[in-house]
């Protein structure tokens, strides 16, 4: 047994250094267990290297290779555009990795863009090979396709840009972006559901109710007509014509994992809480959850029906993945109006 002398001083225990670990200590560990494709504790390795340091470029970087390799395409170009936003001639490697997202997007003309962007400033670079590989798949040689796919394009980027907006409800600022696309992209129906809800979350409700209304005699069968009036209707106090059209969405179960993820934030907002928790539940493993209305309606949802923990976990995780929600209030503090006609199934 140890003696009395044999035991530290509290001098010397004083002069022990704590660790405290750094961005490097977390970023190396992500970079680590990306490479044993460990992916979600890469993300939460290098989500908190960025939270010590949230503007480190190579962060950032490697954290949108770590998307990518998931298929959250968005959140990996947002964090590669911020990069070039603030250090746009420091690293051009994030040009040929916003040309493979383009890719895998659909984005063709914007891929094309960036691969050559790229090769025009790094020719002997470390993706020069894949990014003349990838514009040799991409060459197109009749004008007649490059004209289409100009036009694809096009409507892709704006309807990418509306999205975002929308998503982080930015809705005067969605406003314009949809009305030139109405005009560009006249057939596009999309556009139009998504110009009333935009008005009315603007504040514009009697106009936006008016215009679904109308879309709605046209195709009664418009599953973006009877989302949006569930929502117009729930928040303008009517109970019992929300829940006409609510009513209907509950046994709408679409391929589409956008339209899934539509029907359970509107049965959400509508506060059909435990439907929408089951519908959210189902989209756990899909692309949707690099969207924010994932986060933002699941958590909210789950503190509803007094999952208290599984709604904070939710909303801290959509937090690391999507910055501008650190803004927001958490979603269950939103005003109690949202609920005073709400019916909990």
């Amino acid at each position: 047994m140890p003696s009395v002398k044999d035991k530290p001083s509290s001098k010397q225990l004083n002069n022990l250094v704590p660790f405290i670990p750094d961005g490097d200590f977390y970023f190396t560990k992500g970079v680590e267990a990306f490479r044993k494709t460990k992916f979600q504790s890469a993300i939460k390795w290098l989500q908190r290297a960025l939270e010590l340091s949230p503007k480190d470029p190579l962060y950032q970087c490697q954290l949108s290779v770590v998307y990518t390799e998931i298929g959250f395409f968005h959140s990996a170009n947002e964090l590669l555009m911020d990069v070039l936003d603030r250090n746009r001639d420091k690293y051009p490697d994030c040009y040929y990795l916003l040309a493979n997202n383009y890719a895998h997007l659909g984005l063709l003309n914007e891929a094309k863009k960036h691969a050559s962007f790229y090769l025009n400033v790094e020719p002997d670079g470390d993706f020069a090979d894949e990014a003349e590989a990838l514009l040799e798949l991409l060459d197109i040689d009749e004008e007649d396709d490059e004209w289409e796919l100009d036009n694809e394009d096009e409507l892709l980027v704006s309807q990418e840009a509306i999205f975002r907006h929308m998503e982080y409800l930015e809705w005067e600022t969605a406003l314009p972006l949809i009305q030139e696309m109405m005009e560009n992209f006249p057939d596009q129906p999309l556009a139009k559901h998504d110009y009333a809800l935009a008005l009315f979350e603007a504040g514009e409700r009697e106009k936006a109710l008016e215009l679904e209304l109308g879309l709605l005699e046209k195709n009664e069968d418009e599953i973006l007509s009877h989302l949006n009036l569930a929502v117009f209707y729930h928040e303008l106090g009517d109970k019992e014509k929300s829940e006409q059209f609510t009513k209907q969405l509950l046994n709408v179960y679409p391929m589409h994992e956008q339209q899934k993820l539509r029907i359970a934030v509107v049965l959400a907002k509508t506060g059909h809480y435990e439907v929408a928790c089951n519908r959210f539940r189902q989209l756990q493993r899909s692309g949707v959850r690099s969207h924010p209305s994932f986060y933002r309606w699941f958590s909210r949802s789950s503190y509803m029906l007094g999952d208290h923990e599984t709604a904070d976990r939710l909303w801290n995780e959509g937090c690391r993945k999507h910055a501008p929600l650190m803004r927001e209030s958490k979603p269950w503090e939103l005003s109690k109006n949202m609920d005073e006609n709400a019916s909990i199934q």
